[in-house]
């Protein structure tokens, strides 16, 4: 008999096979414009390197999710937030998302990634780096390497791939859209996917798919830089992740009501 292990192992392969053969469609969609600017490329090579010596340091810092969770009689806190450092060709960009609820920080997890264009793929960057699960649990680091932009028709596109020292793999996919209903009323549904090859007891992981997170927000930008939000999001916890979210009094499969902002600058 095949082992669970195997199975979720297979599982978590399958997945990033599935990544890798789509962006490998992309890339072979973009080739016939990449040989095109290939040719004026060389011509202007040192005048690039110039101007990328002259480039200014930048910052930017964003909080897409500063929001409540309530289903009534639990009630929960989660921030999601992600700036970057640099010029236009490097970045050092740090993540951090998290929830807290009754006093207890969980799913928190923090990134430091190198960051840079992928020659050729437009509106995509390669990040690679370190992430750290820091939150009332027990810490874990892992290596991290992944991908994140926009695939076609703007659809913010985020999968990573995640390693220990311990022949433990983790993989996540980050997906969301914004519907501009008008210039200022936007909706936004979105989507998170985690996956794990073993079981980790001390942070309350199953192995396979441990956990979708879905919502469907909608918000009004007062300006870009600020916009209040109200919105649905359904948590689940599957296999073994839900035996131990049930083991500590919650709930697998957990619908809520969430209001919150979004912020940058």
């Amino acid at each position: 008999m095949i082992s669970r292990e195997a199975i979720s192992i297979y599982r978590l392969l399958l997945t990033f096979t599935g990544i890798t053969l789509f962006f490998l469609i992309m890339l072979a969609t973009l080739s016939v414009d990449a040989l095109a600017q290939s040719n004026g490329a060389h011509d202007h090579a040192m005048d690039s390197e110039s101007m990328m010596m002259d480039e200014p340091i930048i910052g930017h810092v964003i909080f897409d999710q500063l929001e409540g969770r309530t289903n009534g009689t639990d009630n929960a806190f989660r921030w999601d937030g992600e700036g970057w450092l640099g010029a236009d060709m490097n970045k050092l960009w740090v993540k951090s998302e998290g929830v807290v609820e009754g006093g207890v920080a969980s799913d928190g997890i923090t990134e430091a990634l190198y960051d840079r264009p992928i020659p050729y793929l437009r509106y995509f960057d390669l990040q690679a780096g370190l992430r750290y699960d820091l939150d009332s649990g027990p810490g874990l680091a892992w290596g991290a390497i992944g991908i994140e932009g926009l695939a076609p028709y703007f659809f913010h596109f985020a999968p990573t791939f995640y390693f220990s020292d311990r022949g433990r793999f983790a993989g996540r996919m980050v997906g969301s859209y914004d519907i501009l209903l008008t210039q200022r009323l936007i909706l936004q549904p979105q989507v998170e996917m985690n996956f794990y090859n073993k079981t980790i007891d001390r942070r309350g992981v199953g192995s396979g798919l441990s956990q979708l997170d879905t919502a469907l927000r909608i918000r009004y930008e007062i300006t870009r830089k600020f916009a209040p939000y109200i919105g649905f999001t359904y948590t689940g916890s599957y296999g073994k992740t839900a035996d131990f979210v049930r083991g500590e009094g919650g709930d697998a499969y957990d619908p809520r009501f969430v209001f919150g902002l979004r912020l940058w600058y």
